[in-house]
């Protein structure tokens, strides 16, 4: 594909901004598979992703946040729903000696294969635009195997065996995007929601340092490195900026707009529909108006991303999936404001 740091610049010929929603279980469901089966079996993953990037054509291609596949790859118990992903049973370290005794993983772990193998499927099958693999980031893999709870109040009891588990996450995770980048994918939108659960300072010290190595060894012009962090609302930002990262994607508890008047142009901004409250609950008359309302909130800004605040749920009616790329094609760039709602098109 041709330099991505420049097509993150370029919109489209009467489009407002790109939109590339992280959206994965639609897809399965087009394919009329389960949740279980395409996140066990690589070839079902890539054609989910495959299937709806036919339906419903995005700027770019997401494959599925799925924050249990690295933790599994360190030995983590893990319980695999048929229509819900999977979830880790219990912490697997709880003290130094058991830190110490970790081993990171190969990439041959677990089911960390079968990513890479839906990773490079996918990528193959779809070079009209960039595909972003998902992956998890450092503070949240710790927390998957320390525990959410036990790693906060780690952090005020014993900062130093924190980071050596963060130190071990990180060392597998550069090895992971790595495989990640050489499977033919144009990115990686790494998520890193537990690190938005502390201070921003903390953040910087526990995330973001861990992260920026990441970045600067897989980053690059062909390479676009996007952050997700939806535990932030706002107060750990400038963490996420001094990654380094070429885009960030927020969760819909933070205000866009005051993001995007806070951070420099040249950094891109993506989000943050609420994939719950809005795509999955709502109807699509509500979908249109509030992806409308971002889109006019946003229109000065050309580093904005229009995008879901997460990755969306299953069983989110495919009548407000149409509605929001409805309302991402109708929306008037030339005058900057919303087209008539919806409802008042049928």
């Amino acid at each position: 594909m041709k330099n991505l740091s420049l097509w993150l610049k370029e919109i489209p010929e009467g489009e407002r901004c790109k939109a590339v929603p992280i959206m994965t279980h639609p897809g399965i469901e087009l394919c009329g598979k389960t949740v279980k089966e395409a996140v066990t079996k690589g070839e079902i993953h890539a054609e989910a992703i495959i299937a709806l990037n036919e339906k419903f054509p995005p700027s770019a291609s997401t494959t599925i946040m799925d924050l249990t596949v690295e933790a599994e790859a360190f030995g983590a118990e893990t319980e695999f729903p048929e229509n819900e992903l999977p979830d880790i049973v219990s912490p697997l370290v709880g003290d130094l000696s058991s830190i110490k005794a970790l081993n990171i993983p190969s990439l041959h772990q677990g089911r960390i294969p079968q990513y890479l193998k839906a990773f490079q499927r996918t990528a193959c099958a779809i070079q009209d635009k960039p595909v972003l693999a998902g992956c998890i980031g450092p503070f949240s893999l710790a927390a998957r195997l320390y525990g959410i709870s036990e790693i906060m109040m780690a952090l005020f009891t014993d900062q130093d065996m924190v980071k050596l588990l963060l130190e071990k996450c990180t060392l597998f995770l550069m090895e992971y995007c790595k495989a990640i980048k050489a499977t033919g994918v144009n990115g990686i939108i790494m998520a890193e929601p537990v690190a938005g659960l502390i201070s921003n300072n903390d953040c910087m010290e526990y995330s973001t340092a861990f992260i920026r190595p990441i970045v600067n060894e897989i980053q690059d012009e062909q390479f676009i490195f996007v952050l997700h962090n939806c535990g932030n609302k706002g107060h750990a930002t400038q963490a996420m900026i001094n990654t380094g990262a070429n885009a960030l994607h927020f969760g819909n508890k933070t205000d866009l707009t005051e993001v995007l008047k806070n951070v420099p142009e040249k950094l891109f901004i993506m989000g943050n529909l609420d994939p719950v409250g809005l795509f999955q609950q709502g109807s699509e008359e509500q979908v249109y108006t509030a992806t409308q309302k971002l889109l006019s909130d946003t229109a000065r800004f050309p580093n904005f991303i229009l995008s879901t605040g997460c990755d969306v749920p299953p069983h989110i009616p495919f009548s407000n999936i149409q509605a929001f790329y409805d309302a991402w094609k109708n929306f008037s760039k030339k005058e900057g404001t919303a087209t008539s709602p919806l409802s008042e098109q049928k």
